[in-house]
């Protein structure tokens, strides 16, 4: 019987060794993606609980008629669904950020596209509630990558807890390229329709907000929508807002350009006028409205130094009439989005915004 005692010892032995082991060795394992679900498809659009057929050829933005009847501000997944798979995971919650590529039905261009939903939008209290959108756009080249849909920079993970908090709106993060090439040398289009290039300016304003309705339950009106960027991101947030005030609330602005200065401009100056904020912020005043809210920041070190009066300028000379704006300067702050993202809430920026934007409404019927 000892032999038996003995082989049954050893026996659990192993077992408690290999569990130990097995503990040991997942965290190693996952850090090398063994366990990850990077690449794997996802889905979010729903339609009161039942999938979008796909999309043939991934997110095209195709449209049909939303499922919200009459006058109601909720505005069901219009579809086809987008082929979007996991990027990456929120260490924070564990909600996943999706990608996916965009052919662009009005601007012809096709590019990747990150996007986020909060935690709220999976919460059956709001299963016929719509989100007001966000689109988030990088500084530098913008491609082949958009940086906030990067964990470390952790916009997705303040987003989720400032609106827990009722600091934030829950907003749906849109995430894509701002340029449709490397940069070479300073290259830049200005996120605009310059003649003889890629129509980044419709891409960004229609294309990119046609392929969230089309996954995402969204509100109607211009109240849901925003965009907010840093630097070359930042000219785009200010500009798209005051250019298409019909489509989009609010920006928040970053470190941000004042003027479109792309050398592609070069004898296109009449249409390089017509995206540029300072052409555009007083045609909106004299026209009247609609009333939009520009919220900047800016830091006081490196080159945030030399963009901050022409912020302080710009805000001094636009805020009247229709064009509302919020300023935050960042004493000691730089030219970068570690020192924006935790600004939007300590400047009081994303508070502002979400104080004019419209919300998810528990219960809401479409």
């Amino acid at each position: 019987m000892s032999h038996l005692r003995r082989r049954g010892g050893l026996w659990a032995l192993g077992v408690v060794l290999a569990l130990a082991l097995g503990l040991l060795a997942r965290p190693v394992l996952g850090a090398l993606g063994v366990f990850s679900d990077t690449g794997d498809p996802i889905s979010f659009a729903t339609d009161g609980g039942v999938p979008l057929s796909p999309a043939v050829g991934g997110g095209d933005g195709g449209r049909r008629p939303g499922a919200a009847p009459g006058a109601s501000e909720v505005r069901m997944p219009t579809g086809p669904a987008a082929a979007f798979s996991v990027a990456a995971t929120v260490p924070e919650d564990g909600s996943k950020i999706a990608v996916t590529t965009l052919k662009g039905r009005k601007s012809g261009f096709r590019g990747r596209v990150w996007v986020w939903a909060p935690p709220q939008y999976k919460d059956p209290a709001y299963a016929r509630s719509g989100f007001p959108v966000l689109i988030a756009l990088p500084g530098g080249a913008g491609y082949p990558v958009n940086y906030w849909m990067g964990t470390d920079l952790k916009l997705e993970a303040s987003i989720a807890k400032w609106s827990k908090e009722g600091r934030s709106l829950p907003f749906i993060l849109a995430m894509p390229v701002l340029n449709p090439r490397p940069d070479a040398g300073g290259l830049y289009w200005d996120a605009s329709d310059i003649p003889g290039q890629p129509k980044m300016g419709t891409w960004l304003t229609e294309d990119v907000p046609d392929l969230i309705r089309a996954n995402f339950r969204t509100l109607r009106s211009r109240d849901g929508w925003a965009v907010m960027g840093s630097s070359t991101g930042g000219f785009a947030a200010l500009k798209s807002v005051l250019q298409k005030p019909r489509r989009f609330k609010a920006a928040i602005a970053s470190g941000p350009d004042i003027v479109p200065d792309s050398r592609l401009w070069a004898g296109h100056e009449r249409q390089r006028r017509a995206n540029d904020p300072r052409v555009l912020a007083p045609a909106l005043i004299e026209a009247g409205g609609p009333e939009v809210f520009l919220a900047f920041q800016v830091g006081t070190a490196g080159s945030d130094a030399r963009t901050r009066p022409k912020v302080e300028d710009f805000v001094r000379t636009y805020t009247r009439g229709p064009v509302r704006t919020r300023l935050s300067v960042i004493r000691g702050g730089g030219h970068n989005a570690r020192t924006y993202v935790p600004n939007l809430v300590d400047g009081g920026l994303i508070q502002w915004i979400s104080a004019h934007m419209r919300g998810p409404v528990p219960g809401a019927v479409g």
